[in-house]
């Protein structure tokens, strides 16, 4: 049986923006208490904060979670309380050269939209994030947006010719998030393999965006085992799967 966990965050423990619920809580806890947990995605740590360990109970076994916002670009590990190991942060020049660019290709692409909720390009340090519908928009208006990851891919096309120095990746389910090359969630596993010092073969990784393009997928290329879910109720039961073998051991 692995020795660490690694699940993603939106789409796959709860949906997107959206706090975990009682049953996953209580699944993640239990899972926990048998083994080392690791979370990648690419939202900033308050958002893991709100959707996942404000949901978790006080005797939860922290100890063996470890948390890595903005797809594995910062790394937190907790010893009574929650502490940051690194953050690897853009400069202003290379924010603002992702932002021209983002903006060149929302006017290439033209997608119309009837409404956004809050902010479509969010600073979040070691990554930025492009969000079609804002960042707190509802989720059925997100799924309703790109479920094919057409729109998405064609703005990858764009960007990844106008800023090639920098990794673009689809997220979530209207996002396009950026980073530098080689800070994706491959290189944050590659982290916890160094830091907890767990093989990737000791390794499962858990995603809903485990193909191409997807934000996931450097996780199948760096060699971990990976098991790709449609939704957090597909998660659950690979949880429950995963309980019962652990428990078994």
């Amino acid at each position: 049986m692995k020795k660490l966990i690694v699940f993603d965050l939106d789409g796959t423990l709860a949906e997107s923006k959206g706090v975990i619920d009682v049953e996953m809580a209580t699944l993640f806890s239990q899972l926990l208490s048998l083994v080392k947990v690791a979370v990648i995605s690419g939202g900033d740590w308050p958002q893991f904060d709100i959707q996942l360990l404000s949901k978790l109970t006080k005797n939860t076994f922290l100890d063996n979670l470890t948390i890595l916002p903005t797809s594995g670009t910062k790394f937190y590990m907790y010893s009574g309380a929650w502490i940051k190991k690194y953050s690897e942060d853009f400069t202003v020049e290379e924010k603002e050269k992702i932002y021209y660019a983002l903006n060149e290709t929302m006017k290439q692409v033209d997608f119309k939209v009837d409404q956004v909720w809050g902010e479509i390009i969010e600073d979040r340090g070691s990554q930025v994030t492009f969000s079609a519908l804002g960042q707190s928009a509802p989720i059925e208006a997100k799924k309703q947006w790109d479920p094919d990851f057409k729109k998405r891919q064609k703005m990858k096309a764009i960007l990844d010719k106008m800023i090639p120095e920098f990794a673009v990746n689809i997220g979530g389910t209207t996002s396009v998030d950026i980073t530098n090359h080689g800070i994706d969630k491959a290189y944050g596993i590659q982290k916890l393999r160094d830091i907890l010092g767990i093989p990737l073969v000791d390794m499962l990784f858990v995603g809903d965006a485990i193909f191409p393009g997807g934000n996931d997928y450097s996780a199948k290329e760096v060699g971990v085992k990976t098991i790709m879910v449609k939704n957090p109720d597909e998660t659950k039961r690979v949880m429950e799967t995963l309980i019962a073998l652990l428990g078994n051991e």
